[in-house]
């Protein structure tokens, strides 16, 4: 049978059968690839890999209906620079063995030959000591082949990148925008909480985290926390993913024109005091602004010393934009003391009453 395949070339497959000692490869073909079990077995002998799963091989080599195929190129005693430069060529990941630290990194023995990995390519993102890895059998992938194979450069961090990056290609077709997903609370910020979703994390902003206003997020959840939310942001690219809790809420503003008529009068509590006014508090989610105009202060009174957080407020609506999520009030305050001035008037502008009333052009208008 005439190889369809490259010594080297890369392909994507599917398991379809799993062995005591080998793994079957559908190739679409006649006969089925194969590949050596031990590749796919950890430390422990377990198989990692499942029938139907997915799987990334390079071809070795072909015997009759017999086609061999590797996910890296295994460590011998025997030097064959050309399954080296073949490796090198095609991108195939080699398995190599750290024999001594040497000037500016280690010495790595793979498949006979002798290669140098720089200190800054050994490891991924959690670093060891640099002498825990002598010793160790690791993969590398080869970086330069120079002079027949007397220089080689390799690097294990790119393997660790290659394996992160395939990773989080799979996260980005798991995870997008709009998509509800289900995660534990890893840690907590100042400016939100970290949510770990399989091993990556993304970031609740505390203003995402509930309708209502609050300061820390700890007052809405803890770490250890099992939380749901929605996707409203991913940039792959710099690995950020945003998620919002507030989005799987119901809007307080949808009935707040119906729950707060204008008239309404509320007994509320100071949420903000801001130069221009104050906010208070009339539900969960919602606060209305009391101008500074319509306050009983002085023009040069900072209202910053007399107003403050939390103290109880009572108010009356005046208008209500729940498109815009804003709701005027006046103090109740205000309207007592124009009830009390309509009162007044009305009570001395009576036909009988005799001499000038000073109010009744006041009441005409």
């Amino acid at each position: 049978m005439k190889n369809l395949y490259e010594p080297g070339e890369q392909i994507e497959t599917t398991i379809v059968e799993i062995s005591k000692d080998t793994v079957f490869l559908d190739l679409s073909l006649k006969c089925e690839g194969i590949l050596d079990k031990k590749e796919v077995t950890d430390a422990d002998g377990n198989c990692t890999v499942n029938v139907g799963d997915k799987i990334t091989v390079y071809f070795l080599s072909g015997r009759g209906e017999e086609l061999t195929f590797t996910t890296k190129i295994a460590g011998g005693s025997k030097v064959d620079n050309s399954i080296i430069e073949s490796a090198f060529k095609n991108g195939i990941p080699v398995e190599g063995h750290v024999e001594k630290e040497i000037k500016g990194g280690y010495e790595v023995k793979i498949n006979g030959a002798r290669a140098f990995c720089p200190y800054s390519q050994m490891g991924f993102k959690q670093k060891a000591e640099p002498a825990e890895y002598v010793g160790q059998k690791l993969t590398f992938k080869i970086m330069e082949y120079k002079n027949d194979g007397k220089d080689i450069l390799v690097s294990n961090r790119a393997i660790g990148e290659e394996k992160e990056n395939e990773r989080l290609a799979k996260l980005a077709d798991s995870i997008k925008v709009g998509d509800v997903v289900k995660g534990t609370i890893a840690s907590l910020q100042s400016y939100g909480a970290f949510v770990d979703l399989n091993g990556f994390q993304v970031l609740i902003p505390i203003s995402e985290m509930s309708f209502k206003r609050i300061k820390d997020a700890s007052e809405v959840v803890a770490v250890g926390d099992v939380v749901e939310a929605k996707v409203i942001k991913a940039d792959w690219a710099h690995q950020r993913v945003s998620v919002s809790m507030k989005a799987l809420q119901k809007d307080p503003w949808e009935l707040a024109a119906e729950n707060f008529p204008a008239g309404t009068k509320i007994e509320g509590k100071i949420a903000r005091v801001a130069d221009f006014g104050i906010f208070v508090n009339l539900a969960e989610g919602i606060d209305g602004l009391v101008h500074i105009s319509l306050l009983d202060v002085d023009k040069n009174t900072n209202i910053k010393k007399v107003f403050k957080t939390g103290d109880d407020f009572a108010v009356i609506v005046e208008k209500v934009d729940a498109e815009e999520k804003r709701i005027s009030l006046k103090p109740v305050s205000a309207k007592k003391e124009e009830d009390d001035a309509k009162e007044y008037l009305a009570s001395h502008s009576s036909d009988d009453d005799e001499g000038y009333n000073p109010f009744a052009a006041l009441l005409k208008r």
